[in-house]
């Protein structure tokens, strides 16, 4: 089973690692279909159209855009070959699409899919990432072949800019909440229809904007759903797209600031250096980030520019990047979110020459409503706070009140990669703490979790183990009543499992017992830093 799943992995795109095959899937199944794929085309359901409900062989489906670059394009095969097919292991299965219009200028693209055999009785509907705009067919099929009855939608609208915000605020409420809940329900009496039984546990599981989507179910529509994963939440959307432009202003603003991507291996290899063994293991990974206080200006260069230095410019980027966010002009802190040591290998995608297109369309469309803004005239000081307030709350996600979800006995298992360049790593952190405060630490720890991955990108990728089993993880939590002590992750090179390392609890890290191979899991234990 492991290298089985090893290798679906191997073969799926980015969005699949979110989304990755529970040990639950091995469980026997428990109920079959009751009707046609077909008849479930005559369900009238409030404000949806059903465009179509068909069967799909095993291994038959074909994404739209598959091949010219789109959403379902696979990865190229090894040595430049074919691209792989993502799809050719899913089973066979039930599709039904649909458009959802709970406002009149809404156009929610829906898709549900429907194990034809083998349904564990369970609903699992999955993200998007960055300003969604196509449906999560990856992750959808991931979950499909782990027995899950899945959903996904578009949100309510095509194309990966927020130029689809402009002029239409219904809109910008269906991405930022709405259509999740519209998807979830609708796909429910389908799959009651398609089963004759309603599904007895739901999830939801995400990343990015589908980890935004994930604690947003939480907060405002706290009954969608059983249980929530929820990865690198990029919650408080307006304010985050102002920091990273702010970012890219600060790098900007002396002439010799902006690092060379040649230069990141250099700086990183320093930080590494100064606090890989902090945690008594030199494994290329800092197992927690907030212990490590490097001064880059250490790397000044002692004369002219080269390779293995950094300019003075260089030096205040560096120590910019890796700072609360102030106002340069009266060094007041603005946002106290930021990159960490041990990142900077991804540097280029905040800290390069101009800014991540994702914040600029944001900013563009939504707080100055003008699609040709130039992001050069950008005041991070006053447009942080214009910011937050131009979008009417719709990407907030900032709630802390999840009383009503855990009261449901509700599971939220939160999880962010200490690397990651793109969604600052206290996104989570801060939003845990949060909610603690809010509903208190002894109500909170029967709903919440929050694991942190040292080394991991954003939802996935670099040094760290960032190979793990979400789905197994919170499903066992639902069967046990317990949230995870722990959760066992694998670092994979080629393929192959080279490294396990126990993934602990927000604040504990993992600590070598200080016997056995430091790449074996069961020679580390979760302990308080």
């Amino acid at each position: 089973m492991r290298m089985l799943r090893a290798a679906f992995f191997a073969v799926t795109i980015a969005t699949l690692v979110a989304v990755q095959i529970p040990a639950a899937a091995a469980l026997p199944a428990v109920l079959a279909p009751s009707t046609s794929c077909e008849s479930l085309s005559s369900l009238a359901l409030p404000h949806a159209t059903i465009n179509s409900a068909e069967p799909v062989a095993a291994g038959a489906f074909v994404a739209p855009n598959a091949g010219r670059g789109g959403a379902g394009t696979g990865r190229a095969g090894r040595g430049g070959g074919p691209p792989v097919n993502p799809y050719a292991n899913v089973p066979a299965f039930c599709r039904v699409m649909a458009t959802l219009t709970p406002s009149p200028d809404s156009d929610i693209k829906v898709e549900v899919w429907l194990p034809a055999s083998g349904w564990s009785g369970k609903y699992q509907a999955v993200g998007g990432g960055g300003w969604a705009g196509t449906i999560s067919y990856t992750a959808m099929a991931a979950a499909v072949t782990a027995g899950y009855a899945t959903a996904s939608t578009d949100t309510g609208h095509t194309g990966g800019t927020a130029d689809f915000a402009l002029g239409h605020p219904e809109k910008l409420v269906d991405f930022g909440y709405r259509a999740i809940h519209e998807t979830t329900v609708f796909a429910k009496p389908v799959v009651d229809a398609f089963y004759g039984s309603a599904p007895k546990t739901s999830f939801f599981n995400g990343c990015s904007t589908g980890g935004r989507q994930a604690i947003t179910e939480a907060q405002r529509y706290p009954n969608d759903f059983d249980a929530i994963v929820a990865g690198a939440s990029a919650w408080d959307g307006m304010r985050m797209h102002a920091v990273r432009v702010g970012f890219t202003k600060l790098v900007t603003r002396n002439a010799d600031g902006v690092i060379p991507p040649g230069k990141f291996p250099m700086i990183h290899s320093a930080v590494l250096d100064a606090c890989d063994a902090l945690d008594g293991v030199r494994d290329g990974v800092i197992e927690n980030p907030p212990q490590c206080h490097f001064d880059y200006a250490k790397l000044a260069c002692k004369g002219a520019d080269g390779p293995d230095c950094l300019t003075q410019g260089q030096v205040e980027s560096a120590k910019a990047l890796t700072s609360p966010m102030k106002d340069t002009r009266t060094g007041t802190v603005i946002d106290e979110r930021h990159l960490w040591p041990g990142s900077e290998l991804g540097w280029a995608t905040l800290g390069g020459a101009s800014p991540l297109g994702l914040s600029v369309s944001g900013l563009a469309n939504i707080l100055y409503k003008d699609p040709n803004w130039d992001w050069r005239t950008f005041e991070i000081a006053r447009g942080y706070e214009e910011a937050a307030k131009a979008d009417g709350g719709a990407l907030f996600s900032g709630d802390p009140n999840l009383k009503p979800f855990f009261d449901h006995g509700g599971k939220l298992l939160m999880y962010h990669g200490w690397t990651d360049q793109q969604v600052t790593p206290q996104m989570s952190t801060i939003y845990y703490d949060k909610v603690l405060k809010t509903v208190g630490k002894d109500a909170a720890a029967k709903g919440i979790a929050l694991f942190m991955v040292p080394g991991m990108n954003h939802c996935q990728g670099g040094a760290g183990t960032d190979t793990f089993d979400k789905m197994g993880a919170i499903e066992q939590w639902v069967a046990s009543g317990s949230a995870p002590k722990q959760i066992v992750a694998s670092h994979l090179t080629a393929g192959k499992v080279d490294r396990t390392r126990p993934l602990c609890p927000f604040p504990q890290v993992a600590k070598y017992k200080g016997a056995g191979s430091t790449d074996e899991a069961a020679n580390f234990a979760c302990a308080m830093p």
